[in-house]
């Protein structure tokens, strides 16, 4: 498969946290970037009894857990997220009563707990998207992608076409004056991709089965922060030599 050129004129097009992993998030104007991703991003997440964290997928450190994506997180301004059930309840993921509403909701005992020693990320404490990409699978599924359903951390608008940001790897972006991050893989897609999100975001059975024709189950990049500082959007991207 041919990679294409990096574009030459790349902006961040919107932000997005997550401050409950593998929940709905909250969309951002500007945010804080340490070497840990977006101040505040993952920081929580929900676990079984045995550990496992909860997502949309099994693997040895994750447990598929349906329906946590009817939540969302937002971070309240004390640091501390606070969790939205679909009844519209609100919940401080520090308050006792949180584990109980949890479990109810997603049908098993878990609890709400912070990261400790263990990254609650994947592979990367940065997930970056391009409008390319987007384009790229809308046309291959003939229809409207949200950004958004990927789970970007950063959707960047760029000119070119095709999956460009798989042209980055291995490279560094400066993004807006402060900001410099080196992209370090592919994302790996699973079947989180076709679920519904709380956010707007509707369910679709064929986009991951789309992306994995179109670019080996792969779609945006994993990336680690190198210089941090504030991010906002509108911010120019440029890929450094």
């Amino acid at each position: 498969m041919t990679v294409p050129s990096p574009a030459a004129d790349a902006h961040v097009q919107s932000l997005h946290r997550y401050p409950v992993k593998s929940t709905s998030g909250e969309s951002l104007v500007s945010a804080q970037v340490d070497a840990r991703g977006l101040v505040g991003d993952r920081g929580w997440a929900v676990r079984d009894p045995d550990g496992k964290l909860g997502s949309g997928k099994s693997t040895r450190r994750f447990r598929r857990m349906p329906g946590l994506l009817d939540l969302v997180a937002r971070l309240g301004d004390d640091g501390v997220p606070v969790l939205r059930l679909p009844g519209g309840t609100t919940l401080r993921v520090d308050d006792p009563a949180v584990h109980g509403a949890v479990s109810d909701h997603v049908g098993r005992p878990v609890t709400v707990a912070p990261e400790a020693e263990v990254s609650h990320f994947d592979d990367g404490p940065l997930h970056l998207v391009t409008t390319s990409t987007v384009r790229a699978v809308e046309a291959a599924l003939g229809r409207p992608v949200d950004p958004r359903r990927f789970r970007p951390n950063l959707v960047l608008g760029t000119d070119g076409d095709g999956f460009v940001e798989d042209a980055w790897i291995g490279r560094e972006l400066a993004v807006g004056p402060e900001v410099v991050v080196r992209v370090l893989m592919a994302m790996p897609r699973c079947v989180m991709l076709n679920m519904g999100q709380r956010d707007g975001v509707p369910a679709d059975p064929d986009v991951l089965q789309t992306v994995a024709a179109a670019n080996d189950t792969t779609a945006g990049v994993l990336a680690e922060v190198v210089r941090p500082g504030t991010v906002t959007v509108g911010d120019a991207v440029r890929v450094l030599a």
